[in-house]
């Protein structure tokens, strides 16, 4: 990696709703705080056109959301890059990130916020005649399929609803659902909806296995999964709604653990396998994916970002920029028997005359230290050397024995 453009506290790649609100929680903590976004600050939710479900808004389109979103964020100073993550090396203290336009940031803390993007079927055609009849995104293509006829593949939420709005442009809709006559996989009120929609119709137990077209979409091939047989169903637009995958094709050698979908894994923390890393959003591991659910991600990322910013600062402050070599002392404040001992350290100390600097951790507020030198007991006392270790005292002696072990 080439020379650093700007150093931040916290790096947040992906601007959808679980990034903005960490960015909103990383600027209230003065967090020196940068988002880099490849497209639209907002990502997908920018194509709803209606939210009726997110506390304090009865009704809202997603684009106007995530501008209240955003403009949160840029009240606390949050700065915003328009650009793409091509490149990490974030299993170092100073992570790196290199950007499609050849910029390189450091940050001490990094957020995954980086969402999903629609699955491909990988059907002939698909990919040929994409911006040429094939779509993903109903709010930004339907109105250029004014009085056509169109192909809706999926039968889930976001199929049936984007197909209702299609409707609003196109002379008929077809959806292509796997299932039988009658089931869909949406809510039921959408799909009360889609059937008493009169320019809406449904081919049941069936696929499409190709698009047609030369240089546009004109028409596509549909399988019946029940009778194996196929036919050709004339159309100018195509648009899937088959699911979503993560879009973390570009962590693919960053040592972040991922599962075999892409998906990371993290704890209650939000916290990934590397330290100081931190994913949240769609493109996490978890059960709800939808903006409210994003939102307690960020906050969540957030806060245990700062607070690990937070000790990694006084750490090295007061360990690795000390002259004096360290006892670190690792305490429980709940824990009374540890708390006499860190008073029997000090006492112990000032008898040496303070030849060391103690540095005590209280475990019930800051566990990155306590988890980056495997500590999980108290009272626990490291000593250290510039940020070295040199070794553990034996915590359950005596006065005397203790101050032998640090003569």
């Amino acid at each position: 990696m080439g020379d650093i453009t700007k150093a931040y506290d916290l790096i947040i790649i992906g601007g959808g709703p679980a990034g903005l609100t960490s960015a909103i929680y990383g600027g209230r903590s003065k967090l020196k705080t940068l988002v880099i976004n490849k497209g639209t600050v907002g990502g997908m939710v920018n194509t709803t056109r209606e939210i009726v479900n997110y506390p304090g808004y009865r009704n809202i389109s997603g684009e106007d959301l995530m501008k209240d979103f955003k403009k949160h964020a840029e009240d606390f100073g949050v700065e915003f890059l328009r650009d793409e993550v091509v490149k990490t090396d974030l299993s170092r203290e100073d992570k790196r990130i290199v950007t499609k336009k050849g910029k390189e940031f450091s940050a001490k803390a990094v957020i995954i916020a980086c969402g999903s993007e629609p699955r491909l079927l990988n059907i002939p055609g698909e990919k040929r005649l994409q911006g040429s009849g094939v779509a993903y995104c109903a709010t930004c293509d339907a109105e250029f399929f004014e009085g056509e006829d169109v192909v809706v593949v999926g039968s889930g939420d976001q199929a049936i609803e984007e197909g209702m709005y299609i409707t609003k442009f196109a002379r008929k809709v077809t959806v292509i659902v796997l299932h039988d006559e009658g089931i869909l996989d949406c809510n039921k009120v959408s799909a009360e909806r889609a059937f008493q929609n009169d320019k809406m119709e449904f081919i049941w137990n069936s696929t499409v296995e190709e698009v047609l077209g030369a240089d546009n979409v004109e028409g596509v091939k549909i399988k019946n999964l029940k009778t194996g047989s196929s036919e050709e169903l004339a159309c100018q637009g195509v648009f899937f709604f088959v699911g979503m995958v993560p879009a973390t094709h570009f962590l693919k050698d960053s040592g972040i653990v991922m599962d075999q979908r892409g998906y990371i894994p993290v704890n209650e923390l939000l916290e990934t396998n590397l330290e100081g890393v931190y994913a949240v959003g769609d493109n996490r591991v978890k059960y709800l994916r939808q903006v409210v659910s994003a939102a307690g991600d960020g906050a969540t990322a957030a806060v245990a970002a700062e607070r690990y910013i937070e000790e990694m600062n006084a750490f090295q402050a007061n360990v690795l920029a000390s002259e004096k070599p360290v006892l670190l002392a690792f305490f429980n404040v709940l824990d009374q028997g540890s708390l006499e001992f860190c008073t029997l350290l000090e006492e112990v100390n000032q008898e040496l005359s303070e030849c060391y600097r103690i540095v005590k951790v209280d475990l019930t507020t800051k566990k990155n230290l306590a988890q980056k030198y495997g500590i999980q007991q108290v009272p626990s006392v490291l000593v250290l050397d510039k940020g070295r270790h040199v070794k553990r005292l034996n915590c359950g002696t005596t006065k005397d024995s203790l101050k032998t072990q640090l003569v």
